[in-house]
């Protein structure tokens, strides 16, 4: 297996690395100063720097944005919380973790439990006082935060319902391994988080990344045909299972994929991955690995705007870096083989796998459980924990499944669904089912507009333009992003808003159902009297011309009201390589 490292020249390259490549390479293995920014007292915050790296161990630094003014009025330094997400594989939660989680939750966060679109769990609003307790809690639960976030692999995602047959169950099994096959190897988390001794004597190396890592972040999801509830063409490294004759015979392996970029600048764009062959399910590891190292060699060090793979591939060509991985991996790649996907997005109630148990599908508001304006609804899920025996499953569309259910306990979980308000699913409209949002204000630093927080009173409006034309039972995929860099994954909604400033939006339109084709601004910078304005227009004439079945984003193409699709990026510029090895 090919793990030639050049990270010892990658600091050579034709033109200066950044600064965040700097701070890589001093960091004794993501180590830096971070103990010390711990136990500062004077302080809510950690350096810039040691923000960087804190990344890594599955944290971000932020403030409350809705204080900034008023603390900066009363000359306070701002309200400094962090961040936490865990590493959970597939997005997998006994009943233990979940208590255990939620305990967290209450102890120590001031939002609650929040399903992100990465399939797992983020806490917010933890003080930096509270921050390894945090830490030592979710790795008492059986879990990790490490690598969630960083120049790393991070949390590998996976198709929710494992237990529809045999052959998903194993095609999880095969999600767990990416993931642990992933994870960095330096001991500093276990001696910051975890009180590890630290051995000083024994030669510690990063046998994959190597001790700059990757360029920049790196996302691996496993999608089972025909439900492509992962988006799995918005991943790094894409892969989707072939189940043939009930048995898996593979994966399809697709790479490129990202939804970040950055307003004004065309040379930034999402991507769709682009397939380039099929491996065995004992290869994957081989390939996958070969896939990552070909971006850590070759991903651009210097313009971190420009470091996904998805800008490695279109810089070099798509080719030639199918070359490039059939080289470290031995091997060359089959053809792909045949797929197809009817849809992405949940499944809702109750639905039963092969070995005879049940599974819930349940709505979750932004992936946001906790006990605010009249809701309860981490009340609720706390109290289903304490009498579920199966385990549970976070969706990619920060949705709940409540899993492996046998038939004699149904009554009691739909009695505690119903009693907390979890039953939102059966009234709610098709639209609202189909709604992803992130974070955004007032937590996330790069937010431009509200997202999560604007969500539900958009939703109200856009409703009440639905009832009037009939459409509440249409299914429609919206998407809602306070800025460009893409979390809620905004440029596959069939209706994306993309926050450009407080109150102002881009109109993005005209992605598929299934996740296979990019939207396009339809309008630049508009406010909410404009959005709703044209959306008026096109949801009436939706309903009176559409075809039968025909989703709305193939309405828009197929009425003219957007033009055909194109090529689906944009050609970058570079005078060199950036790490040409």
């Amino acid at each position: 297996m090919y793990r030639e490292n050049s990270s010892a020249t990658l600091l050579q390259s034709a033109k200066p690395v950044s600064h965040l490549e700097d701070i890589k390479a001093r960091s004794r293995l993501l180590r830096g100063t971070i103990e010390n920014g711990l136990n500062d007292a004077v302080t809510g915050a950690i350096s810039d720097d040691d923000n960087k790296l804190l990344k890594f161990h599955g944290s971000y630094q932020q403030d409350d944005r809705d204080l900034r003014d008023e603390r900066r009025r009363q000359k306070l330094e701002p309200a400094y919380s962090f961040m936490i997400r865990a590493r959970l594989p597939g997005g997998v939660v006994t009943p233990d973790q979940w208590l255990a989680f939620d305990d967290i939750a209450r102890r120590y966060s001031t939002r609650g439990l929040r399903i992100t679109t990465r399939q797992t769990f983020q806490w917010h609003g933890v003080v930096k006082r509270n921050l390894k307790a945090t830490m030592q809690g979710i790795h008492n639960a059986l879990a990790t935060t490490i690598a969630a976030c960083g120049d790393v692999n991070r949390q590998v995602v996976c198709s929710v319902n494992p237990h529809l047959s045999g052959q998903h169950a194993l095609v999880w099994e095969w999600a767990k391994a990416l993931s642990d096959h992933f994870i960095p190897r330096t001991r500093a988390y276990h001696e910051i988080w975890l009180d590890g001794e630290r051995i000083t004597d024994e030669p510690e190396e990063e046998p994959i990344y190597g001790n700059l890592y990757l360029p920049r972040k790196f996302k691996m999801g496993v999608a089972i045909p025909p439900l492509n509830d992962i988006d799995v063409f918005a991943q790094d490294l894409g892969l989707i299972a072939i189940i043939e004759d009930g048995q898996l015979s593979g994966f399809n392996v697709a790479v490129g994929g990202g939804m970040g970029a950055t307003h004004g600048d065309e040379t930034t764009y999402p991507r769709l991955a682009s397939v380039i062959g099929f491996v065995t399910p004992q290869q994957l590891l081989t390939v996958a690995e070969a896939v990552v190292t070909t971006q850590r060699d070759f991903g651009n060090r210097s313009e971190r705007q420009y470091a996904r793979l998805k800008y490695t591939i279109d810089h070099r060509g798509l080719e030639w870096f199918k070359c490039e991985v059939e080289k470290r991996a031995g091997f060359e790649l089959a053809p792909a083989r045949t797929y197809h996907f009817d849809r992405n997005g949940d499944d809702f109630g109750w639905k039963q796998g092969e070995d005879g148990r049940w599974h819930l599908g349940l709505y979750i508001e932004s992936g946001r459980l906790w006990d605010a304006n009249d809701q309860r609804l981490q009340t609720g899920v706390r109290q289903i924990a304490q009498v579920h025996h199966g385990e549970f499953r976070l969706t990619c569309n920060q949705n709940l499944v409540v899993a492996n259910v046998p038939d004699q306990e149904r009554g009691r979980i739909d009695d505690l669904v119903t009693k907390w308000g979890l039953d939102g699913y059966k009234t709610h409209s098709a639209m609202r089912r189909n709604t992803a949002a992130c974070v955004a204000l007032p937590t996330c630093g790069l937010a431009m507009a509200e997202s999560e927080r604007y969500a539900p009173e958009l939703l109200h409006k856009l409703e009440a333009i639905l009832a009037r034309y009939q459409l509440l039972n249409a299914p429609i995929l919206l998407r809602l992003s306070g800025c460009p860099n893409g979390c809620s994954r905004p440029y596959l909604g069939e209706i994306a808003l993309v926050g450009r400033a407080p109150g102002r939006y881009d109109l993005r339109l005209g992605a598929d159902f299934s996740g296979q084709r990019l939207n396009v601004v339809y309008r630049h910078n508009i406010a909410e009297p404009a959005i709703l304005q044209e959306l008026d227009e096109l949801l009436r004439n939706y309903a009176n011309d559409r075809q039968a079945d025909e989703h709305f984003g193939d309405y828009l193409l197929r009425a003219g009201i957007l033009p055909p699709p194109g090529p689906t990026l944009t050609p970058i510029v570079w005078l060199t390589p950036a790490t040409a090895v």
